[in-house]
Formats: structure tokens, sequence, C-alpha cells
């Protein structure tokens, strides 16, 4: 007798290679936000695993050691290969990284591996000659000691992360947080991110050319009063909301408004606004069938034409070429005896 049954896919394989003096935050993150990731079924859709070179313990900068199941043998597996950010003092002064790392990490990339860094694990991939003639970002804070050390690597500091084909780079530390989204949006879509994102109590989207936060004072807690008038707008983003609107809701001057958002977002009203906006198309993109033109009314842009423009800005595709990018086939069924 025989029956259909829908294959089971292997969760997506992720090496986190800690070298000494690892940066505890940055070891961690990536199995908080990938080990939260999971399908409609409750299943994960990532193992994440942590080596060393020779399965030895390493020191991190949170005062504990590091005591892995692996060594480098992992990264000839994984399909995904992370390096975390380690301590400033340590960051290869000669520009080299050893031997057995710089070929593990060399060969894991010319096989096809994805090959990611966290904050000053920048440094490693380019020891190992991964971001010659490539875009890359690490923590504006090393910005001219990884230009001194490695200026073949087109560095951007400005950035929270950088995908340059297979080989993805991050902004210092929760930037880390914020290119693992990315990731899970870019492998299963934003509904998927976004509930991985609530799991980890962060924002579900940072957009990876958004500055990094140099040098900007926190905003005292009693300057934090354009949150009300922001959710005020998300609920409201099919309809027109002008900057008048959102001083009224906060209480504040248009001009007093404009100060305190400016302050606390980073972004001026209709930055923020266009934003929302245009993440909430790409939602709707990506999880309902609604025609581009439903989607450009539902979000505020009024015409397909709007929308088409905004999200060329801002990603480079169409909407329908976004769309066919997040659409997925069913799940292959087998045909197996009972």
């Amino acid at each position: 007798m025989r029956n259909n049954r829908a294959m089971t896919l292997a969760p997506h394989r992720i090496a986190v290679l800690a070298l000494d003096q690892v940066v505890g935050l940055d070891l961690g993150t990536p199995a908080q936000v990938f080990g939260t990731a999971r399908n409609a079924d409750g299943a994960r859709l990532y193992t994440v695993d942590v080596c060393t070179p020779g399965a030895r313990p390493v020191r991190s900068t949170a005062g504990y050691q590091v005591l892995p199941d692996h060594g480098l043998e992992l990264l000839e597996t994984a399909d995904t290969v992370i390096v975390p950010g380690i301590h400033g003092d340590s960051l290869l002064p000669d520009a080299a990284v050893a031997p057995e790392v710089a070929a593990a990490l060399r060969a894991a990339c010319e096989r096809g591996a994805r090959i990611m860094s966290i904050c000053t694990g920048a440094f490693v991939l380019a020891a190992a000659g991964l971001l010659d003639g490539r875009r890359a970002t690490t923590h504006w804070a090393y910005a001219e000691r990884f230009r001194r050390l490695h200026p073949g690597v087109d560095l951007d500091p400005d950035v929270l992360f950088v995908a340059d084909a297979t080989v993805l780079t991050s902004a210092g530390v929760a930037a880390g947080i914020d290119l693992c989204l990315h990731v899970i949006r870019t492998d299963h879509g934003s509904e998927v991110a976004n509930r991985a994102a609530r799991r980890c109590v962060v924002p579900p989207w940072r957009d990876g050319g958004q500055a990094q936060y140099i040098e900007r004072p926190v905003p005292k807690a009693a300057d934090a009063s354009t949150a009300t008038a922001r959710e005020w707008a998300r609920q409201r983003l099919h309809e027109p909301v002008s900057l008048r609107d959102l001083a009224e809701q906060a209480r504040m001057s248009v001009r007093t408004f404009t100060r305190h958002f400016r302050s606390e977002t980073g972004l001026s009203p209709a930055q923020w606004l266009l934003q929302q906006r245009t993440d909430h198309a790409r939602l709707l993109l990506e999880t309902t069938d609604l025609s581009v033109d439903q989607v450009a009314r539902r979000c505020g842009f009024g015409t397909a034409a709007a929308l088409r423009q905004q999200l060329h800005q801002r990603i480079g595709v169409a909407p329908s070429t976004y769309r066919r990018a997040f659409r997925r086939a069913p799940e292959p069924t087998a045909t197996g005896p009972d």
C-alpha cells in the first residue's frame, strides 16, 4: 500500500566560528535569532552549532570560556558560516589569520556556503582574503584600522550591514541581529522574520542602508514623546498623514515635534513615514495575493506607479519582481511504501 507524504526539508545548517577573545554578545546572537525562526508548523528552520580551531576552548570577552563541540570540520558541511566579532585589542595587527582558519573559510566560500561576519569578525574574513574587491562594513570605531590593514576592501562604515552576493558583513553589536533577521527574511520572507523578531523582542526591520548610530546621544526619557504619534500613524498608513496631524497626536508644535522625532528615530517624519509604507508594502507583496494597485492603496502610495518608484529607489526592483522572489513553490511530495 502506498500513500503521499510531505517530504521534511532538513533545517539550514549554520556554523559559528569562535576565535580567541570572541565577543560574547556576537557569539550568542546567531543561536538566539536563528533559533527562534520556525515555519507555520513550529518546526525549526535552522540549526546553529559552534566550532573553534581544533575544537579547543577559547576565551570570550564576557568572562567565560567557550567549550565547543566541533572543530573546523564543521565548516565543511555548513550552509552558512558566521564569524562573530573579536575584541578590539586582538584585531589581527599583522592582518593575518591562522592558516587553517583561512583555508577553512576559503573552502567554505568556494563551495558556495554563505559567509557572514558580525562586527569585527569582518577583520577575520578580510584576513582570509574573502573581502578583497567587495563592499563590506564593520564597527565604525575600527573603520580606520580596517582600512589601513585591508585597503583592497570597499569599506562602508556608515551602514548596519552589507550583503555582497554570498558574503555578508554587519556593523557593531546589535547590527548583527539586524543581519540575522535580514537573512531569515531573505530565506523565508517577512512573516517568519517578524515572528523571530517578536520572540527576540527587537524591531523586525532596520534597513541595511540605515546609518550606524555614531556618537549620537540617547534622548532623555522625558524627550521620548513621539512614540504615540508613530503608533497612530502605523495604524493609518492607508490614509493621508500630514506632519501637522502627527504633531497634534503628540500635542506639540510642528517645529518641536520635528526636532524630537529626529532625535528619537534619526529620520525626519516624512522619511520615517515613507519607510513604514514601503515596509508594509513589502509585507503585503510577500504574504498576500493583492494586486499591486491594491497594495499601493493600502499602504498610502495611491497608485501602482508611485509604489513602483519607491520600491525601486529603496531596493532596486519592481513590485512584481519582488513578489516573485518571495513566492515559494509548494513542498514536494514523495511516494513511498507504508
